[in-house]
């Protein structure tokens, strides 16, 4: 049978453009659709304004300091509206920024959403096409869960275009995004509160590490709260939100954000008129080549749920596209020791093993930590700590996991997971030189370990 594709992809966020220009510049005969916005969830409402609102909250810490490097200036005033303002003139850049990858690449762009009719063909704006291979790259969608007022609150989608900063924030999550969204606002000079179900967020990050995390925020002012969650939000006359816990107590705020999970796209496409199926989640079920169960359809990214991290999708897409028009070149991805970064304030930075991890592991380990004020803060009255962790195999001395809390610490274990890929043992850290004075260099003079 003769296709109009030989590679259709649907979604054009990091793993879809990757895999489709990628599979482009192979030679294939690519298209691509995309119903929302070209860069997907991390490029529009995720990663890359979050972290232009984290620089934003940041300041006000900076300017508070500034003062002792004998600077002086008139009281500082923050302008929300300008901050995004400006933040969604840098999307509209990198949107087109991401169209002219694509073009340029020769893959052809089709802008509407996108329908399977059957395992071979796609719909998109009342055109049908055929292609040998289907991608599904939708990623997720913001759940929120099914409680009385729910129509009152808002999701990381809406956060990014809110006309005004809110006096008072009630966050509704334990995840990455929940923390650093509290952050943000609690930077911003909003009165922030954070509720949680679990007994402390972060639930697969290094214990000592969310616990100093919690230590900072709650030193910052952030009100946080564990072992609760929402049972109503009403809306007061003036506008106000009413929240009542499960305890029966109330919290008046101005605005409530869910950050409580993602659940994967797959609304409306069709995949009832396939043999495509999903696992217990609801994720699209593929095998280790991202084929799902119609062999014609493959899936990555988010909407498969593995490693829900942009970096790992891109890889994802990259892997695809050398398989099925690059073959000589493919290899599959490493998921061990993916590097991962929490855009809190403090930022953690995390690679390798946590301690309970490499515990379950059947590791003997020896855990070397270091909790320091930095040279930055030295001369201000700023009382935060950076935290660093290296957790060691005590029998091989192989270095199995980095963990670190602190100014830019997702900057710092970029480069510790190079060393941990590498294999790097305890020895090697031991034997580097360190850059003096840095932060950085702590993870190099670490030579005691902490009492088991």
């Amino acid at each position: 049978m003769a296709f109009d594709y030989d590679l259709f992809v649907i979604g054009a966020g990091s793993g879809g453009v990757r895999a489709a220009r990628f599979s482009a510049g192979f030679g294939a005969r690519v298209a691509i659709a995309e119903s929302r916005y070209l860069g997907g969830t991390c490029v529009n409402v995720g990663c890359v304004p979050k972290k232009l609102l984290v620089y934003g909250a940041h300041y006000s810490e900076d300017l508070e300091q500034a003062h002792a490097y004998g600077w002086t200036a008139s009281a500082p005033t923050f302008d929300w509206p300008t901050l995004i303002a400006n933040k969604n003139e840098e999307i509209q850049r990198l949107n087109g920024v991401y169209r002219s990858l694509l073009v340029k690449s020769g893959v052809k762009l089709f802008e509407g959403h996108a329908r399977l009719v059957d395992p071979h063909t796609v719909e998109v704006n009342g055109e049908r096409f055929t292609a040998e291979h289907i991608l599904i790259a939708t990623g997720t969608w913001p759940n929120v869960p099914d409680i009385p007022g729910k129509e009152h609150a808002i999701t990381s989608n809406e956060v990014f275009f809110l006309g005004q900063l809110p006096k008072r924030v009630l966050v509704m999550g334990g995840g990455y995004i929940a923390v650093e969204f509290a952050s943000i606002f609690n930077g911003l000079g909003a009165r922030t509160t954070q509720i949680y179900r679990g007994e402390l967020f972060l639930r697969g990050f290094d214990r000592s590490i969310r616990e100093h995390l919690r230590d900072e925020l709650t030193k910052k002012g952030l009100d946080l709260r564990f072992r609760t969650t929402i049972k109503r939000i009403d809306k007061q006359p003036d506008g106000s939100l009413s929240v009542t816990l499960d305890d029966g107590s109330t919290i008046e705020t101005d605005l409530v954000m869910f950050a409580t999970g993602r659940r994967p796209m797959v609304d409306n496409l069709g995949l009832e008129n396939t043999g495509v199926t999903f696992n217990d989640d609801g994720f699209i079920r593929v095998d280790e080549h991202y084929v799902s169960t119609e062999p014609s359809i493959l899936a990555l990214g988010d909407v498969i749920g593995r490693v829900q991290l942009t970096p790992v999708a891109t890889a994802e897409g990259m892997a695809v596209a050398r398989r099925l028009f690059r073959p000589a070149e493919y290899r599959p991805v490493d998921y061990h020791g993916i590097p991962t970064a929490v855009f809190s304030l403090p930022h953690i930075g995390t690679v390798g093993l946590t301690e309970d991890q490499a515990v379950l592991a059947g590791h003997n380990i020896t855990v070397y930590e270091s909790r320091f004020g930095t040279l930055k803060l030295a001369l201000t009255e700023s009382n935060e700590k950076t935290f660093m962790r290296l957790i060691v195999d005590a029998d091989t001395d192989k270095v199995l996991g980095v963990h670190m809390v602190g100014a830019e610490a997702g900057e710092i274990i970029q480069g510790m997971a190079v060393a941990l890929k590498a294999g790097a043992t305890k020895r090697v850290f031991d034997d580097t030189i360190g850059i003096h004075p840095t932060s950085a260099e702590e993870f190099v003079t670490m030579r005691t370990p902490i009492a088991a």
